[in-house]
């Protein structure tokens, strides 16, 4: 069976650094950045390359700013 890579892309200026997505990975793929974006949000980044392309994240995200890939590989 082919093992499934994902990928997580974050639209950082439109992320309010809500948290729910952290919570929601099984894999602790996601955390808030120290960084504010434009709007003085801290918003979420990816800290790890993990993410096995569940969409958890962006399921619960509330303003939709998490695209997630899947790749077999």
């Amino acid at each position: 069976m082919a093992k499934v890579q994902g990928d997580v892309v974050i639209d950082i200026e439109q992320c309010k650094g809500c948290e729910l997505c952290n919570v929601a990975c099984p894999l602790n793929v996601l955390a808030i950045s120290a960084e504010v974006n434009s709007k003085g949000y801290h918003y979420a980044i990816k800290v790890n390359g993990n993410c096995n392309g569940c969409s958890n994240c962006a399921v619960v995200c509330p303003d939709g700013v998490i695209t997630v890939y899947r790749a077999k590989v």
